[in-house]
């Protein structure tokens, strides 16, 4: 398997992320609101070819599994999704370490930026082919598009 989609389903935004397996690496993450995640899934499709959907099992799994379904999205495997969102904050400072002099502040005291969804979904990945992936360039954790 080579490229693969996690998808942290939400309510009103959902964190995506694009992954390359066979060389390790996230390709693209975004957290998009809830309108744009089927055109921001085919685009990805058109450009690579992506042999699977990974999708966090949490409250709304079910509302996205049967609308991935109609927008011929798949196939789709549902993961366990349980801890990735407090895991995300500590996963999100080891792919961006923090600057020389808050290095010194203990992580607990760190905040990371607030939509860490896309953070979720790269855990998402990671914790099924368990791997660790690296960012091949710069996230946007702001709500795209």
């Amino acid at each position: 398997m080579k490229k693969v989609i996690g998808i942290d389903p939400g309510h009103k935004k959902c964190g995506l992320v694009l992954a390359d397996l066979e060389h390790s690496v996230a390709i693209d993450g975004k957290t998009s609101i809830n309108s744009c995640v089927i055109n921001l899934i085919n685009y990805w499709r058109e450009k690579h070819s992506v042999e699977l959907i990974l999708l966090g099992n949490g409250t709304t799994s079910k509302y996205w599994q049967s609308k991935l379904l109609l927008g011929n999205v798949s196939p789709i495997k549902l993961v366990d999704e349980r801890m990735t969102t407090l895991r995300a904050r500590e996963r999100y400072l080891e792919i961006f370490p923090p600057e020389f002099f808050v290095r010194f502040i203990p992580k607990g005291l760190i905040l990371p930026p607030e939509n860490l969804d896309a953070i979720v979904a790269l855990i998402l990945i990671e914790d099924y082919f368990k791997t660790k992936l690296r960012w091949s360039k710069s996230i946007e954790l702001k709500i795209w598009p």
